[in-house]
C-alpha cells in the first residue's frame, strides 16, 4: 500500500551501446551506423507490460539534441530533458528537470507513479554516472560494439561486482552480431542484492 506522501519505487535502467575504450558519442553525435542495434535500442525503451503504461525516457540536454527527429513520438513513452540551462520544454518532450532528484520526485508521485513503469536513462555521462548511483537503479542494458573508434563521451566506469553480467537475459540475444562490418553484442548487467 502507498501511504500519501511517500515515493513508489520505480525502477531505472541505463541503456547505451560503448566501443572497445567505453566511448559513446563523438561531437554529440553515436560514431558508428548499426540499424540492427538502434532498433534493439527503440524496441526496449518502448516495451510495457500494459497499454495504459508508459516508460519515461531522460535525456540529457546533448543527448536529446543529438537525437534524430524523425524518431518521434516514440510509442508508450514520456520524454523528459534534464538540463540546468533550458528554461522551456522542447519539441517533442514532455517534461523539463534540472536535477535527477527532480525527476524521482515527478516519477515516483502522483499522477505519474501510476503510469509510469520504467524510468530509462538514454545519457549522457552525468546523467548515467548519476543514475548508476541511485539505489533503485537495478539493470544496464549496454552494447558491446566491438570495435575502437574516436570518441570524446564515454560511458562512466561502474563496479562489476556489483553489476553482474547476465547470460540468457530474456528478450536480449545473446549472439555475436555484425552490421556495416562492425560486431556488436547485447549486454544486459544487473544489479546483485
Amino acid at each position: 500500500m502507498n501511504i500519501e506522501g511517500e515515493e513508489m519505487r520505480k525502477p531505472i535502467r541505463l541503456i547505451a551501446a560503448a566501443c572497445s575504450d567505453m566511448g559513446i558519442g563523438k561531437n554529440g553525435q553515436l560514431p558508428w551506423c548499426l540499424p540492427k542495434e538502434f532498433q534493439f535500442f527503440l524496441d526496449t525503451i518502448t516495451a510495457v507490460s500494459a497499454p495504459e503504461k508508459k516508460n519515461l525516457l531522460v535525456w540529457g540536454r546533448i543527448s536529446w539534441f543529438s537525437c534524430p527527429e524523425t524518431v518521434f513520438p516514440l510509442a508508450n513513452c514520456l520524454n523528459l530533458v534534464l538540463s540546468r540551462k533550458m528554461s522551456a520544454v522542447p519539441p517533442h518532450a514532455h517534461y523539463l528537470c534540472k536535477d535527477f532528484g527532480s525527476v524521482i520526485h515527478l516519477a515516483s508521485k502522483p499522477p505519474l507513479c501510476h503510469i509510469v513503469e520504467t524510468i530509462w536513462v538514454l545519457g549522457g555521462p552525468e546523467v548515467y554516472k548519476e543514475s548508476l548511483e541511485h539505489p533503485w537503479c537495478d539493470l544496464i542494458y549496454l552494447t558491446d560494439i566491438m570495435a575502437d573508434f574516436d570518441c570524446n563521451v564515454f560511458f562512466p566506469k561502474f563496479d562489476r561486482n556489483v553489476f553482474r553480467k547476465q547470460k540468457g537475459f530474456p528478450g536480449v540475444p545473446d549472439e555475436i552480431h555484425e552490421e556495416n562490418g562492425i560486431q556488436f553484442q547485447f549486454q544486459v548487467f544487473k544489479k546483485e542484492a
